[in-house]
């Protein structure tokens, strides 16, 4: 329904063994582009084709010849510095040559030695090893890499499908790799008891000590040292993807940046996304706003903090807290679940198309009924949820300051069948795991405390405010629909056994593509407030809800 999108280890790679002869690029007299593949000249493209009209255009599966041919065309190229060759062997040889050229001025790698792995498909992997130089001192590099053949437009001729990650997987586009006085001192990131944060430690964290460093590098009274980056550009950068460091040649004097982190709390979230790659979880201290807690299951991208996917059912709080401020829903008052509901040429239906005959809208909440919240919307302004989001939750207005890259939500104004679902978490809604543990800290206190990982007091910052609270009324109903929830509806498997004062909301987001949703869980107990999403993992009572129920208990 709606709108809905949603240094790579060394590893020990057997060359590949092409008709009896060992697929490696050695560097040396005789050796080279023969070597690669053991084809020699006969691994060279086969005839073309022409027509009366020129040549013909290649079409149809490629063999493992061609595959073989254009990787090794490249691979020896790029290995003996031939860059016009190399580039030339892609399909886009004018964004190829600076990169490849950069990567022997800019990133001083020499002595490049490039092993090809067993061909899939038009996949061939391949390992690096080199050297990085600057000045008098000097590192061996390693890593892993995989390039895709292609057919190139307008001659189907194989080519290397000409990516920036076909240098180094770290690249995206416009990013480079330099080799230099790192220009940001390294950091010593210390958890709010004083220990030091480690990515050993804490595998999760890897992506936030990069954004740590980039924010506070220069503020902590560190020296940079002599390091093998990857300098992003533009569009990494509008991703709000940090540097990357992928080799120290000389250490750098780091200075000292403390968190708000709870050791405790984050190796017991660390834990509980141990194994599930596309888990994540965020604990947040709902009077403050200060972040106890946050793992990623999948340590690329902190999704926690920085992902933008469509929130289902747990985005129905802040409906909620719309619906009643407008006196269009009330916690004991009947309120209309159908099977279906048609708005703005859409038909929308409940999950199983159950319906709740006579029932209220406290049990529509709990049962997680869509067709109550999408009902409504044809009594709602375009922009009643988006203000709502802005103004109460303090959501979608791009101004948080938490100490690190981050993406406060998007609630756009829209129309017709996309704002109906928007109500319910779809349409063109996105959210976070740290976006919805605000939800609940909000709830819970009835003010929005923007979370930080590092205080504002470091450096000065000035953190997120929301313009007003919700009426006593209101937030009195919101939280008895989120106890109900907790006890007695959808949330309740994942929160038995969490006592105190607790509230909790489940929900399920339909993604393109994914045969299960992405299911996600936001719940609060006493001071503590958490949310968590596990993507294609199904309903969030199931997946996400005791990821973060166990958070929440171990927070005491």
């Amino acid at each position: 329904m709606g709108t809905r999108r949603a240094v790579a280890g060394r590893r020990k790679t057997r060359p590949a063994v092409i008709g009896g002869v060992a697929a490696v690029v050695v560097v040396g007299a005789g050796l080279g582009a023969y070597a690669l593949y053991g084809g020699g000249a006969a691994a060279e493209d086969t005839a073309r084709t022409t027509s009366a009209a020129g040549e013909k255009v290649k079409t149809g599966p490629l063999s493992a010849a061609e595959v073989e041919s254009a990787a090794q065309r490249f691979l020896t190229a790029w290995q003996q510095g031939r860059i016009d060759e190399a580039a030339d062997a892609t399909d886009d040889a004018g964004a190829a040559k600076p990169l490849l050229t950069g990567y022997t001025k800019d990133a001083r790698i020499k002595d490049v030695t490039l092993t090809p792995g067993t061909p899939s498909g038009a996949k061939v992997p391949f390992s690096v090893k080199a050297t990085v130089a600057f000045e008098d001192t000097s590192k061996p590099l390693a890593y892993d890499g995989a390039l895709t053949v292609v057919r190139r437009a307008g001659d189907g001729e194989p080519r290397v499908d000409w990516r920036p990650s076909v240098v180094h997987p770290e690249l995206r586009d416009g990013d480079k790799l330099v080799t230099g006085e790192s220009g940001t001192p390294p950091v010593k990131a210390l958890d709010r008891d004083g220990g030091e944060i480690t990515a050993a430690k804490y595998p999760s964290l890897g992506t936030v000590l990069d954004g740590l460093r980039e924010k506070y590098g220069k503020k902590a009274g560190g020296t940079a040292g002599i390091e093998l980056r990857v300098v992003r550009g533009k569009e990494s950068k509008a991703a709000k993807v940090s540097d990357k460091t992928l080799l120290v040649l000389s250490e750098g004097t780091p200075g000292t940046v403390k968190t708000t982190l709870d050791p405790g709390l984050q190796s017991a979230a660390e834990k509980e996304v141990a194994g599930k790659e596309r888990a994540s979880v965020v604990l947040l201290r709902a009077s403050t706003g200060e972040i106890l807690a946050v793992a990623n299951g999948s340590h690329g991208f902190n999704t926690a903090f920085q992902g933008s996917l469509a929130p289902g059912s747990t985005m129905k709080v802040i409906t909620s807290s719309l619906l009643i401020e407008k006196g269009l829903a009330s916690i004991d008052k009947q309120h209309p679940c159908p099977k279906y509901f048609t708005y703005g040429g859409w038909k929308f239906q409940n999950d199983d198309k159950f319906e709740i005959k006579d029932g209220t809208f406290r049990a529509s909440f709990a049962r997680s009924c869509n067709t109550a919240f999408i009902s409504q919307a044809p009594k709602l302004k375009n922009d009643d949820l988006t203000k709502q989001a802005q103004q109460v939750f303090g959501l979608s207005m791009n101004n948080w300051a938490i100490g690190v890259p981050s993406f406060d939500g998007a609630v756009p104004v829209q129309s017709a069948a996309p704002m109906a679902a928007s109500l319910i978490g779809q349409g063109g809604v996105r959210m976070n795991p740290l976006n919805m543990a605000s939800v609940s800290a909000t709830v819970r206190t009835g003010t929005f405390h923007q979370p930080y990982l590092v205080a504002p007091s470091v450096d000065g910052r000035k953190l997120a405010t929301a313009s007003r609270t919700m009426s006593a009324s209101t937030l009195t109903q919101l939280r008895e629909l989120m106890s109900y929830t907790a006890a007695y509806g959808t949330a309740a498997e994942a929160m038995s056994g969490v006592g105190g004062d607790v509230g909790a909301k489940t929900g399920s987001a339909e993604v393109d593509g994914q045969k299960k949703p992405n299911g996600w869980f936001t719940a609060y107990r006493g001071d503590l407030a958490a949310a968590g999403v596990v993507q294609a993992g199904g309903h969030g009572g199931d997946t996400a809800g005791p990821i973060v129920a166990s958070l929440l208990k171990a927070g005491g």
